[in-house]
């Protein structure tokens, strides 16, 4: 995930769990508890503040202090089993919830946790074999979160397009070329009466080596679903300097990147994935969304 805008002091204490979540000391669960290396640390694969009431997706990764872990330095657990607890209170509010290892098309394997969450507060993240105080989340008002939320209308705007970049140049940083997702704007796919996904990504200059991996994933999946959903992407910086945030982001007030919002065939935010996405996940939303697969 890489952050668009300056951080202030609140905001880095709220990001700051995105490289190094937990202290670097396993923490007994249970006897059930997965083995995990030793000083595993729990990954922030999200951001910490556009998450708000209702369906919460936390996908983390492990890590020690050379860095984010992977298969070829160890054997990684499978599954994953967490709970989630109140910080404020300490009561349990999610008794178990377990995850599936993602390692296809993604440089760090990671697992997405899904939860539900009724109440804003401030919220861990406890993972079986892992750190005790786990990985801190923050739900959020809707009211206070300024990017599109599932169940709004998902806002038109008019994305670079191969015959109009719109003072963005390049529109796609994609190393292989163009994407063939720039064809028609944003606005004119909201108005297809197709389903939308819309990505906002840079595959060049995301700090975490996320965004072409996911721009990859919506390239294959939309291989098979073809003409029946629009794939639109947007590009994050308005030039090769890579400084300026676009117009894009500035347009749906993002602070990270990479996005991807599903909307209905009637323009509907039907799922948002953030940060971290592989091609499994994308199938899966579009899917649970659209009916498409």
């Amino acid at each position: 995930m890489t952050s668009l805008l300056p951080f202030s002091r609140r905001t880095f204490l709220i990001y700051a769990g995105t490289t190094t979540v937990g202290a670097f000391a396993l923490g007994a669960c249970g006897g059930s508890a997965p083995s995990l290396p030793k000083g595993v640390a729990l990954v922030q694969r999200f951001p910490n503040d556009v998450l708000v009431p209702g369906t919460v997706r936390l996908p983390i990764s492990l890590a020690v202090q050379k860095g984010v872990l992977t298969d070829a330095d160890t054997s990684l657990p499978e599954i994953l089993t967490a709970k989630v607890v109140d910080t404020a209170s300490g009561k349990t509010v999610v008794q178990q919830v377990t995850s599936t290892k993602h390692t296809t098309g993604v440089p760090q394997p990671y697992w997405p946790f899904t939860v539900t969450i009724d109440t804003p507060g401030i919220y861990s993240l406890v993972v079986d074999g892992g750190p005790s105080d786990g990985a801190a989340f923050q739900i959020l008002e809707r009211t206070a979160v300024r990017i599109p939320l599932v169940g709004d209308a998902l806002p038109p705007f008019d994305t670079p397009t191969t015959i109009n970049d719109n003072g963005i140049n390049p529109i796609c940083t994609r190393t292989e070329g163009i994407c063939p997702f720039h064809s028609i704007t944003l606005t004119e796919a909201l108005r297809s009466g197709k389903p939308v996904v819309y990505l906002i990504g840079t595959p060049a200059y995301c700090q975490t080596g996320t965004c072409a991996p996911a721009l990859d994933a919506l390239i294959a999946v939309q291989k098979n679903v073809g003409d029946s959903v629009v794939f639109i992407h947007a590009d994050v910086y308005t030039d090769s300097t890579a400084t300026t945030p676009a117009p894009a982001v500035k347009a749906y007030n993002m602070s990270y990147e990479p996005a991807l919002f599903v909307a209905d065939s009637k323009g509907i935010l039907q799922a948002r994935l953030d940060a971290i996405f592989n091609e499994e996940e994308v199938r899966s939303v579009l899917l649970s969304a659209t009916g498409i697969s």
